[in-house]
């Protein structure tokens, strides 16, 4: 499900089983070993259900097309990654022309199947295959995709989505979000110590476990005890977790890390995000515990035809239930002692997994100036967002 932070199953439907690049060369992908890691999951109604039941998911799009009808009445729309065919249904509702939905999976037959039920079928048609190799018989004037995962590029997803733009979007047409933030700000939390009591108790479980296979079968394993501890560590303390912040927990300015414009991003934008971002401790005395990552993504249309209602649909921490998207959580151990007005020079920087083109790695340092003028020493850290 989409909160499980070790699962590849986050944010949208399947929409190409290339996937895009992985580390810039599209070679190194192995299709059938993408499709089984990834695309299978979104063959699945219970997970289509738990993004359909995102009441801030489904209220952005719903309220993006239909307040923005001009976008869609009679002209032809592609939807890339269509899933259950919700924003398809959507679009031809509002009045497309033509509604092209590509799914990479068997969900396609339950699209089709709910398009006929709305009675829709003459106008939306729904293509099973990857979006790299489908071939429509136009241009389109929109593009409408769900295609963010946590943390906004974490699945690569995008890379279909630019490339169906490149393929199929005529100049005039307008991309469904057109704008894309990544944000970071520092946080509070306590599942850094929950993580680190997790790490202790699997190490002291592995010294009994040494200490009885040399007693019982007489054989030393302690040779192994730094590379357990070392995968431990990884899987502990330095893979990010999904997290539902609550406000409160954010304890200081939040800051952009990347932005990206739809209509004119490219592979090359997302390969590798680099940043350094400021920011200052807002709240008293605490503990910085680490940082929470969001995104959010608005529908401005296209500075040639604009939306006539811009909507925004955001990930951050909030008081309600938020999104099943939550916030990717960066975790510090020790946190850090800071108080307000101190401030926080960040540097961020995130690329593909060598391993899996989906997941990222991300180096993240942070220096702390406190308000009396002194330099704590930087705290460095690498996480795998998995």
């Amino acid at each position: 499900m989409g909160r499980n932070p070790n699962s590849v199953v986050p944010g949208n439907h399947a929409a190409s089983s290339n996937g895009g690049v992985g580390g810039g060369d599209a070679a190194s992908v192995d299709k059938g070993v993408d499709f089984a890691n990834y695309f299978c999951t979104y063959a699945f109604l219970y997970h289509q259900k738990e993004m359909l039941s995102d009441r801030v998911r489904m209220d952005a799009y719903y309220n993006a097309i239909f307040q923005n009808k001009h976008h869609f009445q009679g002209k032809a729309v592609l939807d890339v990654g269509t899933g259950s065919g919700i924003l398809a249904i959507w679009s031809a509702q509002a009045g497309a022309r033509k509604v092209y939905a590509v799914e990479a999976t068997k969900m396609s037959e339950h699209a089709r199947t709910l398009v006929a039920a709305n009675n829709l079928q003459d106008v939306v048609e729904v293509i099973e295959g990857s979006m790299e190799d489908v071939t429509l018989p136009e241009k389109v004037d929109v593009i409408i995709s769900e295609w963010m995962g946590y943390f906004l590029l974490r699945e690569s997803m995008f890379d279909s989505v630019i490339c169906a733009r490149d393929r199929w979007l005529k100049p005039t047409g307008v991309m469904y979000p057109s704008h894309a933030r990544m944000w970071m700000a520092p946080i509070r939390s306590g599942l850094g110590d929950q993580k680190m009591n997790d790490y202790e108790g699997t190490m002291d479980d592995w010294y009994s476990f040494v200490k009885e296979t040399k007693t019982v079968y007489g054989v030393d394993m302690s040779v192994l005890t730094k590379p357990f501890s070392e995968e431990q560590k990884k899987y502990y303390l330095q893979t990010t977790m999904w997290s539902n912040l609550h406000p409160h927990q954010v304890i200081g300015t939040a800051a952009v890390v990347k932005e990206l414009d739809c209509s004119t991003a490219t592979v090359n934008d997302i390969l590798e995000v680099r940043s350094t971002i400021l920011s200052s401790i807002t709240g008293g005395s605490t503990r910085l515990c680490g940082f929470g990552g969001w995104f959010d993504v608005h529908f401005r249309g296209s500075r040639e035809d604009p939306a006539q209602k811009e909507i925004e649909l955001t990930t951050a921490p909030s008081m309600n239930n938020g999104t099943h998207w939550g916030q990717q959580v960066f975790l510090f151990n020790p946190p850090i002692l800071v108080s307000e007005g101190d401030d926080l020079n960040v540097s961020f920087s995130m690329n593909r997994s060598k391993e899996n083109h989906r997941l990222m790695d991300v180096e993240l340092s942070c220096e702390v100036r406190q308000s009396s003028g002194e330099v704590l020493p930087p705290v460095r850290n690498r996480f795998y967002v998995e």
